[in-house]
């Protein structure tokens, strides 16, 4: 065995003929690795693509998600009194009816 042949195979000392576990481990190590631009520029990317998914989707912030649900919960109580007034007005009219009629 020669000075560069260290038995791993023809990839020598650089580790890139390798195909075992360990050499899958220093690949996803230099991918993945903090400096790495292209990890970088696929973040930018898929934050880029998660923005313009949102904004086609029309969402709105919890701020005036919750202002929205307070108007829909006093409009409800307000319908919920109208009502109550209109039956009470239609019962009163169909006494008045009934009175009239005797």
């Amino acid at each position: 065995m020669s000075s560069k042949d260290d038995g791993r195979g023809s990839g020598g000392s650089s580790g890139t003929g390798r195909s075992g576990p360990a050499g899958l481990g220093n690949m996803f190590e230099r991918i993945l690795g903090e400096d790495n631009p292209v990890f970088e520029q696929i973040d930018r990317n898929a934050k880029a693509l998660a923005q313009s998914a949102l904004a086609k989707l029309e969402v709105v912030n919890r701020a005036e998600f919750d202002a929205q649900a307070a108007v829909l919960k006093r409009t409800r109580q307000k319908v919920e009194l109208l009502e109550a007034e209109v039956e009470r007005l239609t019962q009163l009219l169909q006494q008045r009816e009934n009175n009239s009629d005797n």
